[in-house]
């Protein structure tokens, strides 16, 4: 007899792309509950920003992992494949329906595969001296030196994240272990989902840009300007610090470069963004993806959805 795995569908994709608003839709003809799969989502006062949904969008739909967490926390992919596993367990002893809705790959990734994080091991006194290597030579050469170690890890980082690139020549360094084996190792234990995943893209590449360029017109209205000098001005984990929205606009505080300036950065840093999303998800042969510009509306959107979760005959 198959194992019994709890039901999961997933609604994930690049930012701006109306995962939120399609989620909810989803819940309501489920009668299901929705689960952040964001990274950012779950700071307290980090709104604007991370595009967090207002009450008015979940439209009475409980949401889980939004806001919860203080700034200062670090908080680790460890951390949140626990609590977002034991908010869709909870869910589902209540006989509703989970929906996982989010953009960051790497929680979906190691959520929906069950991955196992071992023991870490740390040293800070060589943390200190790649950091500081990493001032005097570049992150690229840290990412050279992890190409000839861990090409597979390397090859999944951008020379921009480099806490990540220090982290894997860490664990290589205090392990004796690639990240990439590692990674293997914990991918040993079968994931308890039934997993169906739809992935919202756009065939116009400039009609998803178009999209992100209008989101952040939009938040400065809403007043991420006032929200990212708050940001500045309070103490940051080094997760929270890596958030898209505040660190663009910082030169502007400072008066180094001007507010259109610092807009059109942060608009040109979304849609890199977006692009890295796209880039990791693709790799998912599981996921089901949906043209946002092929629907005239949202009802249209939602049918397509529900197409995919009832063929996936999953509840």
């Amino acid at each position: 007899m198959a194992e019994f795995k709890i039901p999961l569908i997933a609604v994930v994709g690049p930012t701006a792309s109306g995962k939120t608003s399609l989620a909810v839709e989803i819940c309501k003809a489920i009668d299901g509950e929705a689960v952040s799969c964001d990274s950012m989502q779950i700071y307290k006062g980090m709104d604007i920003a991370t595009a967090k949904p207002t009450l008015e969008e979940m439209q009475g739909i409980p949401h889980h992992l939004i806001g919860f967490a203080e700034q200062s926390d670090d908080f680790s992919v460890a951390k949140y494949c626990e609590l977002a596993g034991a908010a869709i367990a909870d869910i589902h002893s209540r006989n509703k329906k989970a929906v996982l809705v989010g953009g960051t790959g790497l929680y979906y990734s190691s959520l929906v595969d069950n991955i196992e994080f071992l023991p870490e091991e740390s040293d800070f006194e060589y943390r200190e001296m790649l950091k500081k290597r990493a001032q005097a030579e570049g992150a690229q050469a840290l990412l050279d030196e992890l190409s000839q170690i861990d090409p597979e890890a390397a090859k999944e980082l951008h020379v921009n994240n480099l806490g990540r690139i220090i982290r894997a020549l860490e664990i290589f360094h205090t392990t004796g272990k690639t990240k990439s084996m590692q990674n293997e190792q914990s991918r040993l234990n079968p994931s308890p989902y039934d997993l169906t995943a739809i992935c919202l893209d756009a065939r116009d590449r400039q009609f998803l840009y178009d999209r992100i360029n209008r989101r952040v017109d939009l938040m400065l209205e809403a007043g991420i300007l006032e929200e990212a000098k708050a940001f500045y001005d309070s103490p940051l984990g080094r997760t929270a610090k890596q958030a898209i929205g505040y660190k663009e606009l910082n030169p502007y505080f400072s008066g180094e470069n001007t507010l259109e300036e610092c807009v059109e950065n942060l608009k040109m840093q979304t849609r890199r963004y977006a692009k890295r999303q796209l880039t990791w998800f693709r790799r998912d042969s599981r996921i089901k993806f949906i043209y946002i510009d092929d629907y005239s509306c949202g009802k249209e959107l939602l049918d397509a959805a529900l197409d995919i979760i009832e063929k996936r005959d999953v509840y």
